[in-house]
């Protein structure tokens, strides 16, 4: 068999399984499996691949089939044009996450040496981002979880930012030395009942509550004291919390305004608080 029929087989099998994206997810297990490179699987996609190898990405599909996710089983996931270490100490970053980088990188730039607070860092994949694109920026990450922070870690020194991204255990905004110009936050807000009991990844980095907002509501009583006059919030939410979340946030003190930024399916997902 030769490695393109491989790829033929894997999808079909991903497909009729309801695996979405199929081809994709086909072309990362059988990449992963034969160690290869994208441009070394496009190279030899008319290569004889053995038994053995063929056993090998047999196995590693029938782990997506289970529920595994891809980017679990091969440890990778690309998040704004970077490869992040993941694994399920942590969240697996979200394209829509995307966003919200998006705007905290527009706010930094208003600013010589801005300080960013990355709260609920999971992988740091919002932080590593931000370094990355923000050479002079300072930028602390929190996370309640000691597994996670060790992930982030890996991925901080993967990218060359681990003198400039500091990362400390705690609750939400309580480890900041000192107060923030824009705090970053992609905390749990799924709803509790919504979660698929069959979900691989963290409930510490999923579950919100009853109505999805228990930890942002949480971490928004924390804001005020923890943020720089003339700074701003970035929160990202889910489908259908915008209403609650502006009425969470009109009840804060020195709130200048508030808009909220739309994913590219048109759903409301980051939400940016500006403070007087």
């Amino acid at each position: 068999m030769i490695l393109r029929e491989c790829f033929n087989q894997t999808r079909d099998i991903l497909s009729k399984n309801n695996i979405d994206d199929a081809s994709l997810e086909s072309e990362l297990l059988i990449r992963y499996a034969m160690g290869y490179s994208r441009i070394q699987y496009y190279q030899n996609t008319e290569h004889e691949i053995t038994a053995e190898q063929w056993n090998i990405i047999q196995s590693i599909a029938q782990r997506r089939l289970t529920g595994e996710p891809t980017s679990y089983i091969t440890g990778n996931k690309e998040f704004y044009g970077l490869d992040f270490y993941v694994n399920k100490d942590v969240l697996i970053p979200r394209p829509e996450t995307e966003h919200l980088v998006d705007k905290a990188l527009v706010l930094a730039r208003k600013y010589d040496n801005p300080f960013i607070a990355d709260i609920g860092t999971g992988s740091g994949a919002i932080a590593v981002s931000l370094a990355v694109n923000l050479p002079r920026a300072k930028i602390i990450a929190t996370d309640i979880s000691f597994d996670a922070l060790k992930t982030a870690d890996i991925n901080c020194h993967k990218h060359k930012v681990n003198n400039r991204v500091i990362l400390l255990q705690g609750n939400l905004l309580e480890p900041l030395p000192h107060k923030a110009d824009i705090i970053a936050a992609n905390l749990p807000y799924v709803r509790k009942e919504d979660i698929p009991a069959s979900t691989c990844e963290p409930m510490l980095a999923l579950d919100g509550g009853d109505d999805g907002l228990d930890v942002i509501r949480l971490l928004c009583r924390q804001v005020p004291d923890k943020i720089n006059t003339g700074g701003h919030l970035l929160l990202e939410i889910g489908l259908g919390q915008k209403d609650s979340v502006f009425e969470i946030l009109n009840g804060l003190s020195d709130i200048k305004d508030i808009e909220v930024l739309q994913d590219l399916r048109g759903i409301g997902r980051v939400v940016c608080a500006s403070f007087r």
